[in-house]
């Protein structure tokens, strides 16, 4: 017997756990892209399962129905497209304004962003059939920076240069007035110009800023 003889044919075995999690990631992506092109409704598990090269048998055998792996593939969109802990971060300079000003703008940009644009569409236009994605949106999007904002604005507030209570809502209050328009108008089609978002933001900013400055005590007691 020949050399080539004794050897045996390699099996395909059992593919490892590294492989299996790209493949499943691989099948989240493309399921992201179908719904985001299509729509929820015309998207269909035949035309995912066929694009990875997958059978419906084995995309069933993870998700039991369409809207269990949509939801799956939002939340896997909404934590890669979700602003790092870093880039938040550096959000922060010496001066108070321009760190809003930078916070608001990270958070536009964000949006603005072709796939992230794609991706708050679907949210909006879902988030009826499926109220989960708005929590998925909130704790995984946007409340990294909320959280962090709010802990900005506790050390101004302990410092003596703001006056706020609730810095957890005050931190909310600021981003919902300062980027709800913009987003609007970009998810609309028709963003705004930029000295427009840029005169928007600045006002956002410094409208805040004046209604959590400190106040002090007049002469009679009233507040000033």
């Amino acid at each position: 017997m020949n050399q080539i003889s004794r050897i045996k044919p390699v099996r395909a075995g059992r593919p490892t756990k590294e492989q299996a999690e790209a493949r499943h990631a691989e099948l989240l992506d493309r399921a992201l892209d179908h719904f985001l092109d299509k729509g929820y409704e015309q998207a269909t598990i035949e035309g995912i399962a066929a694009d990875v090269s997958m059978t419906k048998r084995t995309v069933y055998a993870r998700y039991d129905d369409k809207a269990s792996l949509f939801l799956a593939a939002v939340r896997r969109a909404i934590v890669r497209y979700s602003i790092s802990q870093d880039r938040i971060e550096a959000t922060r300079v010496a001066d108070l304004a321009e760190t809003l000003t930078n916070i608001a703008m990270l958070r536009i940009n964000l949006i603005a962003e072709p796939e992230g644009l794609k991706l708050q569409r679907i949210i909006n236009t879902e988030s009826y059939r499926f109220p989960k994605i708005l929590g998925y949106s909130y704790v995984l999007g946007a409340k990294p920076t909320i959280d962090f904002l709010a802990s900005v604005l506790e050390e101004e507030t302990a410092a003596g240069r703001l006056a706020i209570d609730d810095c957890g809502r005050a931190a909310n209050v600021f981003l919902t007035m300062v980027a709800s328009a913009p987003v609007r108008f970009i998810t609309s089609g028709i963003p705004l110009a930029d000295d427009e978002l840029h005169e928007h933001v600045a006002f956002a900013v410094q409208l805040f800023l004046e209604g959590a400055k400190p106040r002090r005590e007049g002469a009679k007691g009233e507040m000033q």
